[in-house]
Parts: C-alpha cells; sequence; structure tokens
C-alpha cells in the first residue's frame, strides 16, 4: 500500500479521512450519548436537497447542502421546541422531503449531474483538494464550539432538566448541537455518501462508549477509531478493488459487532 502514497489523489482521501474522523469522533459522541441517532440519519438524508439546490443555482453542491442541512436542523429544532410535535414525525418528514426535493432539483437542472452517485454513496478516493479545504474550515468550527461551550453541551447531553434547573438555555443549546451535527453530515457526504453517513458518525462514538464514560475520552477514542476504521477501509478497499465508502462502513459495524461480543464476555 505504501506506494499508493505517491498519488496525490491518495494523500487527499487520508487527509479527508483524517479530518471526518474528528468531527465524528467529537459530534458522534454526543449524537450517541443523547440518543441522537434517529434525528441525524434525517438530517444526512436531507442534506440531498442542498445538493440538488446547489446544481441547480449552479454552486458547489457542498456550498448548497451546507446551508440547505443547517436550516433543516434548525427547523427542526424549532419544531420540536415550539410545536411540541413528535420528534419521530419530524424525522420521518424531513426525512422523505429532503430526499424528494434533492430529486426535483436534480431533474429541472439542465444537462446532466455526473456524480450525483458519490454524493448518495461517498468516495474518499475522489474528494479534490478544494473539498478537503472546506472540510478543514468545518472541523476548525466545530473543534471551536465545542470548546467553548463543553461544559454547557455536557450538561446537556447528560441531563437536560438539570441544565434547566441550572438556568442554562436548553432550547438554544439543542439547536447548537443540531447545527454542528449538520457541518458534520456535510462533511461525510464526500467520504461515505448520505446513505451510509449515520453509520460512520455513530459506531467509533458507540465502540468508545464501551470503555468509557466520560465525555473527553469518548471523544478521543471515537476519533482514534474512526482514524483506524478509514485507513483500514480504504487499504482493503485497494487490496480488493471495492467501493472505499461501503467498505469503511462494514470495517466500523464488524468492529462495532467484536466490541459488543468481546463486553457480552467481560
Amino acid at each position: 500500500m505504501l506506494e499508493v502514497l505517491g498519488y496525490e489523489f491518495f494523500r487527499n482521501a487520508l487527509i479527508a479521512g483524517t479530518l471526518a474522523s474528528v468531527a465524528c469522533g467529537i459530534i458522534g459522541t454526543y449524537v450517541v450519548v443523547r440518543q441522537m441517532v434517529a434525528i441525524s440519519g434525517g438530517i444526512s438524508h436531507a442534506a440531498f436537497g442542498g445538493i440538488g439546490l446547489g446544481y441547480f443555482l449552479g454552486i458547489d453542491p457542498l456550498v448548497g447542502a451546507t446551508g440547505f442541512t443547517v436550516a433543516t436542523a434548525l427547523g427542526m429544532g424549532a419544531l420540536q421546541l415550539r410545536a411540541r410535535q413528535q420528534m419521530d414525525t419530524i424525522i420521518g418528514a424531513v426525512w422523505a422531503a429532503g430526499m424528494a426535493l434533492g430529486i426535483l432539483f436534480v431533474y429541472l437542472t439542465p444537462g446532466f449531474a455526473p456524480d450525483l452517485f458519490s454524493y448518495l454513496f461517498g468516495n474518499i478516493l475522489l474528494v479534490p483538494r478544494g473539498d478537503i479545504l472546506v472540510m478543514a474550515v468545518l472541523v476548525a468550527v466545530i473543534v471551536s464550539v465545542v470548546a467553548l461551550f463543553y461544559r454547557e453541551l455536557q450538561a446537556v447531553t447528560f441531563d437536560p432538566d438539570y441544565a434547566r434547573v441550572m438556568n442554562l438555555p436548553v432550547g438554544r443549546l439543542s439547536l447548537l448541537l443540531l447545527v454542528l451535527i449538520a457541518l458534520t453530515v456535510v462533511m461525510l457526504i464526500r467520504v461515505v455518501g448520505i446513505i451510509l453517513v449515520i453509520a460512520l458518525l455513530t459506531l467509533p462514538a458507540a465502540i468508545s462508549r464501551l470503555y468509557t464514560t466520560r465525555i473527553w475520552s469518548m471523544m478521543l477514542g471515537a476519533v482514534v477509531l474512526g482514524v483506524i476504521f478509514t485507513v483500514a477501509g480504504m487499504w482493503l478497499s485497494y487490496l480488493l478493488d471495492v467501493p472505499s465508502g461501503a467498505t469503511i462502513i462494514l470495517v466500523s459495524a464488524f468492529a462495532y459487532a467484536g466490541a459488543l461480543g468481546i463486553e457480552r464476555l467481560r
């Protein structure tokens, strides 16, 4: 595999995988602890609407996905807080509407969307340098916000009722967490695609949670596991000549199954 490092596209893939692992490890920890896997799935599938909008407006699809996904996350949070709707109903509606809007925008766009498949299922080996710069900026934003509001987000994640007693703005912090999830989802689209985002976002954090209960150590473990799964998946995909995104997810899933088995034996 070492000879492959001579190719720029492979080096770009390693950088993109590392950046994605950092975001997944940090935000995925909050998602797993607060049991927000379903809402994260809804946000990730709604991102397809932003990709279609980007094609329709003639801008970078990832830029369109970023704005659309953040707006969707805020809308979902506002509906839950103000309209007091059941979250599973909101998730189902957003999930379907986002995919439908994406299909509609792509259909209305003149010409052909050549790399639409890569947005659905990902192709980390084709991540351009421009997208890596966008990913680096998003990671910087995510790390900075989490560092700034670490204690507040920790309180809201573990015990929202206690956070309210402590006069913390639980509603606004919840919206902030949804925005961070949306930004992480956008980062993962190029790596594993919209369909597989939820697995890479949650599996490393879920494994890490089996061995620690502290947020910071859970994040660190999830980041390390994310890097390992990404590199191992890319290596296997290179050896077997199979899609990289799907291989990364399968490596993560097998690792999670193994971790559950070991924990059960313990």
